[in-house]
């Protein structure tokens, strides 16, 4: 599995104006309906004079289909929320959600207008969101004596690999890796440990890579 997330603790914002109508957009990650819904709850409680709150997100689910959800909250049917739907979809991100808040200026922009306007702004938001790539690969767990833990820690992520984890125990430290290639991760073990390795599996998890 891989899939390009908004970055964890990051969101981003646009604002567009049509015919006066201030329409502002927020969007972050989301993993959950939960977590979505709690954005467009933030956004009545931070913007209280708006006129509508329509949202959308994407959400995944392990071994299924993700999740995809829209609310026009009182706009013309399909014209605010499938809109901004589209637009996460057509980006390629995974666990977002959007938020686009409206004030009304006074003059009716049409089915054709609020769709481009809740488009635009949900995009020129996405633009400006910082993401990370995530896959799911294998963990791996390698025992080490005290006397080795630190050096052999510090020449694995120099290495470029993934130290998912470090437990101390009575007799050593357990150090937990994460890697996609789990032969060149045998190789470079190896050779940090002059063959002394003993790499066992321990499941998966998700990792997330910059995309920089």
């Amino acid at each position: 599995m891989s899939e390009r997330w908004p970055a964890a603790g990051q969101g981003a914002v646009a604002e567009l104006e049509a015919k006066k109508s201030r329409f502002l957009a927020i969007v972050r990650r989301a993993t959950t309906v939960e977590e979505a819904r709690d954005l467009v709850a933030e956004a009545r409680r931070f913007h209280p004079g708006a006129r509508h709150y329509c949202s959308a997100h994407v959400i995944s689910q392990p071994d299924a289909q993700p999740i995809w959800h829209s609310n026009d909250d009182g706009e013309p049917a399909q014209t605010a929320g499938r809109p901004m739907l589209d637009v996460l979809v057509g980006s390629g991100l995974s666990n977002v959600a959007a938020v686009v808040v409206r004030w009304f200026g006074g003059t009716l922009l049409g089915t054709g207008g609020l769709v481009r306007a809740y488009s635009e702004a949900t995009k020129l938001a996405l633009d400006a969101l910082p993401t990370v790539r995530v896959e799911l690969v294998d963990l791996w767990r390698l025992p080490v004596d005290h006397a080795h833990a630190g050096r052999v820690e510090a020449e694995l992520r120099d290495a470029g690999i993934t130290v998912h984890a470090v437990e101390y125990t009575a007799t050593g430290a357990l150090l937990t890796l994460a890697d996609r290639d789990a032969e060149g991760l045998a190789r470079t073990v190896a050779s940090v440990t002059s063959g002394a390795a003993d790499l066992a599996p321990a499941g998966r998890v998700l990792v997330e890579y910059s995309n920089t």
